[in-house]
């Protein structure tokens, strides 16, 4: 095959990634002007791991934190954005891995890449962890700008199972945000350093939307 074409093919296969709307805004049916698709995702981490590599002064290779980045949700061009009320996680896993190596398969690069792709999966590596906890915190910082936007009704919520059911009433009942109850629970679920931790904290704690950004 021509190289130009395996170019288009490639490009054409990830901007797909612009038209998928993240799931987890459609189960919270989130209501906005304009919902975030995967693309816009990857690019809101990769602004985040500048901005905290910036900031925080990590002994990273930001360049190889970027480009795992810009990777690492291009099965989902083939799959969509799954969650594990859908799929278990090792059928997700084995099904993205799947994917990435059939779309990669035929770049020339396509091994090198597909290694970045897994040594994200793995989040082993220093690179990995912090391009992991990016990819993480990033959804919360969107989740806490969709609350403060009032974009989500959490009576309108249709629950998966009784357990979050449960949960959705105690919030409701208790007056607990949304986003605080998100924030909250992927600080218990996920590996956050100090750092991460940090800024999680004061998006609990404070408003960040544009309306409290420094005039640029």
């Amino acid at each position: 095959m021509l190289k130009e074409q395996n170019v288009i093919n490639y490009y054409v296969i990830c901007n797909r990634l612009k038209r998928i709307i993240r799931t987890g805004w459609k189960n919270w049916y989130v209501k906005c002007e304009r919902v975030e698709s995967v693309a816009e995702h990857i690019y809101g981490v990769q602004m985040l791991a500048i901005a905290m590599k910036s900031e925080y002064n990590y002994d990273i290779d930001i360049m190889k934190v970027i480009f795992m980045i810009a990777i690492h949700e291009i099965g989902e061009t083939i799959i969509g954005d799954l969650t594990y009320y859908q799929i278990s996680k090792e059928e997700k896993i084995k099904k993205e891995h799947e994917a990435v190596h059939k779309i990669l398969c035929g770049l020339l690069d396509g091994r090198q890449i597909e290694e970045l792709f897994l040594e994200f999966d793995e989040h082993k590596t220093k690179e990995a962890m912090f391009a992991y906890q990016c990819d993480k915190l990033e959804c919360d910082l969107q989740c806490k700008l969709y609350d403060e936007e009032g974009c989500v009704d959490m009576s309108a919520k249709k629950c998966e199972n009784h357990e979050e059911a449960e949960k959705i009433d105690e919030l409701l009942r208790t007056g607990t945000s949304w986003s605080t109850w998100w924030m909250k629970s992927d600080q218990q679920h996920y590996p956050y350093d100090t750092n991460f931790m940090a800024v999680s904290e004061y998006a609990i704690n404070n408003e960040i939307g544009e309306i409290k950004l420094k005039k640029i």
